[in-house]
Formats: C-alpha cells, structure tokens, sequence
C-alpha cells in the first residue's frame, strides 16, 4: 500500500551506464523523500531453444550474470548512499515483467529507466512504455539520461 510522503522506485537494471544513472537518481530521490529504491533485472530468453544443452548453459551464464551485477549494485547503492536496496531477478521478457511487478507490488510509485545517449540498447523499452503507458502501467515513468553526471543528478533530485 503506498503510504503519502514515502515513494517507492522502481529501476530495471543491467550492466549499462544509463541504468547505474538510473538508479543513482532514484537513491537521490529516494533519500531526499525518505523512499524505498527496488531494482529489478530481467533474464531474457535467448533463440537458441533447439539446443538444449545450449541454452541451459546459456540461461545459466545469463542468471549468474544478473547476480553478479545486482550485488555489485547493491554494495555500491549501500557505499554512495547508505540505503538498502531491494532487489528482484525475474525471467521473460523485460516489458512484461517491470509490468507483472508494477501490477503486483502496489507500493512501486515511479519506475525509472535509463536512457542511454547513443540512442539504442534500453532506449527500446524506453519507447515500449512511453507509447503504451497508460494501458500498461498507472503509475508515473522518469526517464534519466544516461549521460548525466552526478552534479547534473543532484541538481534535479
């Protein structure tokens, strides 16, 4: 249940510079609102499902990957800005499930994606929300310029 004056954010992460400053300007954010911060990576499937060993070893690499990264995450949200940090792994396709999150944790108030400068990677999720949002989801999307520094960062949280 989302309780008035604590706001809870949602960043999907992975290894990308855009999704470490989105989840820098959800801590500043959430910090400077007394807030809670989730990050959420999704294991993605992969084409290779006629090769089973193949893939099993694949979805393995790519599990341990997920780990890896939102541990690292973590220790580095906990040294910058003393907060713990919730964190989610989830399989399937990543609109769908920032999605089934969002539906089922009803104390998510903002998701927040990063966007990366050159103009790819996230940026097709990016555009995924922006163009469906108010069938997908109900609550409001801050988009972050991956590019931003710290300074640009804490001048806007």
């Amino acid at each position: 249940m989302h309780i008035p004056g604590q706001v809870k954010f949602l960043v999907c992460v992975d290894s990308s510079e855009e999704c470490k400053a989105a989840l820098r300007f959800a801590c500043m954010r959430s910090k400077n609102s007394k807030g809670q911060v989730c990050i959420l990576y999704v294991v993605e499937p992969n084409d290779l499902q006629h090769f089973a060993g193949v893939e099993k070893l694949m979805k393995k690499e790519a599990e341990d990957e997920a780990y890896r990264v939102l541990s690292e995450l973590k220790e580095a949200t906990m040294n910058e800005f003393n907060i713990e940090i919730e964190t989610i792994v989830s399989y399937g396709i990543k609109y769908n499930k920032i999605v089934d999150l969002i539906n089922e944790d009803k104390t998510i108030s903002i998701l927040v994606l990063g966007a990366a400068p050159e103009g790819k990677g996230t940026n097709d999720l990016i555009n995924r929300f922006s163009t469906g949002l108010t069938n997908s989801i109900h609550i409001p999307l801050t988009i972050v310029p991956g590019n931003l520094s710290n300074d640009e960062l804490e001048k806007i949280t």
